[in-house]
Formats: C-alpha cells, sequence, structure tokens
C-alpha cells in the first residue's frame, strides 16, 4: 500500500507541457461568475478588440467581441508568435508602419515595442492577426476569417482538461516567461534564461548558442533522476535541440517515448523529475493551433492537435492515478502539472505583469529586449492528491515556478538565475492534511481522435522551396550535433518521403530511445 505520509506528498514531479494556448482560449470559460471565491475568466464580462481602419473588411463593425470557437482547429492559420508579434497584441502597436502585413523575420526595428513604462492595453489581437494573416497568406482576411482570434473554447468542448482544471487546482495568473514564442520560453521552463535569445530564428543559436544551466544538470549533482518523455512520432525533442550545448552528452540516455512513461508509472518507477513533451510532428497532439498556411505540403494539421493533446492528457493523467507502487513512484506522491510553453497569438485579455531579468543590469538581449516583463496569461493545471478540487491560485506564478519548487523540495543549491529567484514555490497548493483517494478523482473520457492520414502526405512530390529550405536548415543542425547526415546538395529536389526518411534515420542517431520499436 502506497504511504499516505504528508512528508511524501512531493516525491515526484511530471511536467506535461503543450503548445501555443493562452488562458482565456482553453480555460477562460471553467467557471461562472461566482461560482468560485475568485476567478479571472471571460464569463460576465464585455472582452473585445478594435478593428483597425485599414482592416479592408469591417463588416461596419469598430471592434471584434470575445465569442466561442467554431471549430477544434481554431484559429487557422497560426497566429504570429514572435517577440514582434506579441508587442502589437499587447500595446497595440505596429512601428514602423512598413511592418504591417509583413513576416516576423522582415519586420524592422523597434520591432513593435512600446514606449518605455506603457502598460499593456490586450487590445492588438485583431490588429496584429490581420497582419499576421496578410503576410503568410498574401492578403487581408475576411470578417469571420479574422474574428476566430477573439474565440475561445467552453468546457464541454474540452472535457478532459476542462474537468481536471475543475476537479484540482487551476492558475489564473500563470504567465510565460517571455513575450515571444518556444524556444525561449521552454528554455526558461527548465534554465530561467535562454541566454539572450528571443525568438526561435536563426534556428542554430539555441542547438548551439544556448549555454545556460540547466535544473536538469541540478538534479543529476545530487544523484537524482530526470528524464524526457517524447510522443511518437516525433524523432526531435525540443527539449534536446534547446538545451543542445548543455544537454548533448544525455540525448542517448535520457530521452525516451512515452510508451516507457507509462511503463515507468505501472512500476512506480518514475525518475524524480519527469518532463513530457507532445507529438511535435505529423498528426501532432501538442493542441498548437494549425500551421498548414506555412507548410503546406506537410500536413501537420489533420487531426485536430486539440482533440490529439486531449487524449494524450488523458492517457498521462490515468497512468498516474492508476499508479499504486509501495516503495516507489504512485499516485499520493507525484505532482503533476499541465502546462503550456507560450499563448501562440490567441487572445488574452489580463496585462502581463512587470519581471525580473535573469541577470539583472546586463545587457539587452536579441532585438535589444530586457527580459523586464513576463508573457501572455496560460493554462496551468496542478493534479495532485493532496489538491482540493476545484482549487483557483489566484497569486501570480511562471515557469520558473516549476525551478523553484524542485530546488526547494531537493536542496538543488543557489537559484539559477534572479527569475527563479524571484518565482512562488508550488508546494503551498499542495495544501491538503490527507491526500484524496485516486479512486475518488474525476473520470476523464477524451473525445474519438481521428487517425492521422498518411496518405495525406504527398510522398511522391517534391518538398516546396519552403519545406526544402528547412531540410537543408535541419541537416546543417543535426550535423553540428554529432548525427551523420547526407551528402546533398542545396539545389537538390527531394521528394517528401525521401526527405522523411532522412529525417528520421539522423535523428535517431542523436536519440535512439525514440527510434520506434521494431517488435
Amino acid at each position: 500500500m502506497p504511504t499516505t505520509d504528508r512528508s511524501h506528498a512531493l516525491d515526484h514531479v511530471v511536467a506535461l507541457m503543450f503548445e501555443n494556448r493562452s488562458f482565456d482560449n482553453l480555460l477562460g470559460q471553467l467557471y461562472e461568475p461566482g461560482e468560485v471565491a475568485s476567478f479571472e475568466g471571460v464569463l460576465g464580462r464585455e472582452l473585445s478588440n478594435p478593428i483597425p481602419d485599414w482592416a479592408e473588411d469591417r463588416s461596419g463593425r469598430q471592434a471584434m467581441p470575445f465569442g466561442v470557437a467554431d471549430t477544434m482547429d481554431t484559429p487557422n492559420p497560426d497566429p504570429g508568435e514572435e517577440y514582434q508579434h506579441v508587442n502589437t497584441q499587447l500595446f497595440g502597436v505596429i512601428d514602423p508602419d512598413g511592418n504591417r502585413g509583413v513576416l516576423a523575420e522582415h519586420m524592422a526595428a523597434p520591432f513593435n515595442a512600446p514606449p518605455p513604462g506603457r502598460t499593456p492595453t490586450m487590445d492588438g489581437f485583431v490588429a496584429d492577426y490581420i497582419s499576421a494573416f496578410w503576410a503568410e497568406m498574401g492578403r487581408q482576411p475576411k470578417f469571420q476569417e479574422y474574428a476566430q482570434i477573439m474565440a475561445g473554447y467552453t468546457p464541454d468542448q474540452l472535457p478532459v482538461t476542462s474537468t481536471l482544471a475543475r476537479g484540482f487546482g487551476t492558475f489564473d495568473h500563470w504567465f510565460a516567461e517571455v513575450p515571444s514564442q518556444t524556444f525561449t520560453n521552454r528554455s526558461f521552463f527548465h534554465a530561467a534564461s535562454s541566454s539572450g535569445f528571443v525568438v526561435n530564428a536563426p534556428y542554430s543559436t539555441f542547438p548551439l548558442e544556448n549555454t545556460a544551466e540547466t535544473v536538469f544538470e541540478r538534479l543529476e549533482a545530487q544523484g537524482l533522476a530526470w528524464r524526457v518523455y517524447v510522443d511518437a512520432p516525433s524523432p526531435i525533442p525540443f527539449t534536446g535541440l534547446i538545451h543542445g550545448p548543455r544537454l548533448r552528452e544525455r540525448f542517448a540516455t535520457h530521452f525516451v517515448t512515452t510508451d516507457r512513461f507509462l511503463e515507468d508509472a505501472a512500476a512506480g518507477t518514475l525518475p524524480t523529475y519527469s518532463f513530457i513533451e507532445p507529438n511535435l510532428w505529423h498528426g501532432h497532439n501538442d493542441m498548437h493551433p494549425p500551421e498548414s498556411a506555412l507548410l503546406q505540403g506537410i500536413p501537420f494539421d489533420a487531426p485536430s492537435s486539440l482533440l490529439g493533446g486531449e487524449a494524450l492528457l488523458d492517457k498521462i493523467y490515468n497512468a498516474v492515478r492508476s499508479s499504486t507502487s509501495s516503495n516507489g513512484s504512485n499516485a499520493f506522491n507525484t505532482l503533476l502539472m499541465v502546462v503550456f510553453d507560450e499563448h501562440g497569438g490567441t487572445y488574452d485579455h489580463v496585462p502581463p505583469p512587470a519581471a525580473v531579468p535573469p541577470a539583472p543590469g546586463a545587457q539587452p538581449g536579441q532585438m535589444g529586449f530586457t527580459f523586464d516583463r513576463l508573457g501572455v496569461r496560460l493554462p496551468a493545471i496542478a493534479i495532485s492528491a493532496w489538491v482540493p478540487a476545484q482549487t483557483v491560485v489566484n497569486g501570480v506564478h511562471h515557469h520558473t515556478s516549476v525551478i523553484r519548487t524542485l530546488r526547494e523540495r531537493w536542496n538543488l543549491g543557489s537559484p539559477l538565475t534572479s527569475r527563479d529567484a524571484d518565482a512562488p514555490d508550488l508546494a503551498a497548493v499542495l495544501s491538503l492534511d490527507r491526500p484524496r483517494d485516486p479512486q475518488d478523482w474525476p473520470d476523464v473520457a477524451a473525445q474519438p481522435v481521428p487517425e492521422f492520414n498518411q496518405a495525406m502526405v504527398p510522398p511522391e512530390a517534391p518538398l516546396n522551396p519552403l519545406a526544402t529550405a528547412m531540410f537543408h536548415g535541419y541537416l546543417a543542425l543535426v550535423e553540428q550535433l554529432g548525427a551523420t547526415v547526407p551528402a546533398i546538395g542545396d539545389e537538390a529536389r527531394l521528394k517528401g518521403r525521401e526527405a522523411m526518411e532522412i529525417v528520421h534515420e539522423t535523428a535517431h542517431t542523436l536519440f535512439p530511445g525514440l527510434r520506434p520499436s521494431t517488435s
């Protein structure tokens, strides 16, 4: 029988990180007004964003109100998520005007940054989505197309996420660490720094130059185990790429599939810290909005990544819930955190607060950013036998709260940076004196997820120019990380099947633990 001793409530931490959804987008409609003591949601509020006067289709309106998503793939196409776009979303600024309708990598300084000291107005989401759509699709969107950016999901649409959020603890003021995109925020999650980098591009920066110390290394120094679990068929884990300079020697030993997580949870052999990445590949289940506009010919977007993400969350939650080991990890001593890396351009109405820079007084980073303000508010759920149902945590938290919690629980030493020094510990959320029996935890049931139709991938069609550029950039990168890559000229026009086979083979030389089983 597993121990129910309060001192073992935090023996294991599992973090499942999804992609690119704001709090309002996924959980803003979780509670009705007055249903709980305090909840910063969207119901009962009149929320809107102005429609810019340069929009070609305004349908006679001045503003776009918040509404309910019509499909499980909203917004489509994917909004802008780079620092340049997020500045516009938060402050309504497009500066210079020449940044309008332009891809992020072609925008000019000051990259839509606000004047010093300005408070976020949260009124630029519609303007930015119109501008990003225009840049990606070559035309301005129609009214109903850009209305998507002001839409969010009801609990009925996301039964797994909403049931767990109501059944345990929800943070209604959890923010991304940086007002930008994936790599910088995922780097902060484990290093409390991104070595000054703000956006993903150039794609070699993080894998080759992000030298920030990680909490993984702190765990190792104390003799504690960690593991990154990656959902198949993803061949390259973002965690490995982002922290390449620090984790290169662990690629072959610490990166495995989520099938291994299910085995470890059942056997009670989870490490002290587990980090789970969804499938970021074909038929992705990372909850990321559709990317079809930028990746034509490589259909990442069917079936719905929200439906797929719900199914993955169902699987991970039930693996923890059903774990009954008496001398290892189990449902009574494991905290499961469900988090998102960044908001990905989706709407939220709460202004992000100021932040403590990782290294106060340091030189500004990429694009002049000083890391002195947090990113957009995100969904975050704490699942544990020691968390009361319908808990809403109102205090400000951010990604480095996980680092702070690990450091405090296992005496991992001084803060990695000033950012995790400032982050609140999560231990206080585990507030019950007696644990809840897992048999009484809420049941969840994911909606059916259509299988990814491999026939949608055109294996005999040549890669389009964008995919060709991405492919050659990938080869150059993994070669520098130590993979053996084929000699292919930059002008070679590979077919889709050839490119996918090369990606998988080269990736598996770096991450053999992600190679599919041949049995």
